[in-house]
Parts: structure tokens; sequence; C-alpha cells
């Protein structure tokens, strides 16, 4: 038996938890205080994660939920900037002190988010002689 078991690839949507941690735990490690491209984001998801496909609608919008919930957070806009520029739309992330706790926490919803998704997975009735 082969020692690792091929796993399928899977394509990024929108509005799903497992997509979105993979966005905030890249965003965690992005430098702060300058734009950096949204296409550099796609490329560099794509190229952490080789067996998920990113598109960059998709990864635009987890970046419009996560600025969402900073504005919700911190009433104001300037920890997490999205604009369209010349070059295409960029992030940048303000570099305070304050952003690190709040991504983190950002990643633990995220990731209990996904846990009681495969908790209901595995939950899900199914007929004799299926998975």
């Amino acid at each position: 038996m082969p020692d690792d078991l091929p796993s399928p690839p899977v394509i990024a949507e929108s509005g799903d938890p497992f997509t979105a941690l993979r966005v905030v735990d890249l965003v965690a490690r992005l430098e702060r205080g300058r734009p950096i491209s949204l296409a550099a984001i796609v490329d560099r998801l794509n190229a952490t994660y080789l067996d998920w496909l990113f598109e960059a609608r998709v990864v635009a919008d987890a970046l419009v939920q996560l600025q969402s919930n900073w504005l919700a957070d911190y009433r104001n806009a300037s920890g997490i900037v999205l604009e369209e520029g010349p070059g295409g739309a960029t992030l940048t992330i303000e570099d305070s002190t304050r952003v690190d706790p709040w991504i983190a926490r950002q990643a633990a919803r995220l990731a209990a988010e996904c846990r009681e998704a495969l908790a209901a997975f595995s939950r899900r009735e199914r007929r004799a002689g299926e998975g």
C-alpha cells in the first residue's frame, strides 16, 4: 500500500470557513503597513496549498469579510484596507499591536466553524452501503 493517500484537489469557495481560514492564516503572516496586491496574495495561497485552487474573487470575498469584521470590532476602516488601484486591488494591514491578537481571534473563530462543519458532516445519516 502507498505510504500516503493522495487527496483530491479542492476548489476554494466564497463563504466556506476552510477557505477563509487559509486566507486569514496567510494574512496573519503578511507584512504590515504597506499595500500588497491581491494577485500576489492569490499566487501565494496557490503556492502554499498545492492541492487547493484559489481564485481572485474568492480571496477578495474572504478579505472583504475580514475587513467587515474589523469595522464591526473597531468602528474604523484603518485596520484592513482594500483599495482598487492602477495595478489592481491591494490589501494594506495596519501596523499596530492590536492587529495580531485580532487576527488570531478571527482564525480561532474560523477553526471552530471548520470543526463544526466536520462534526455536522460526520453526523449525517447515510443509507446502508454508502460511505
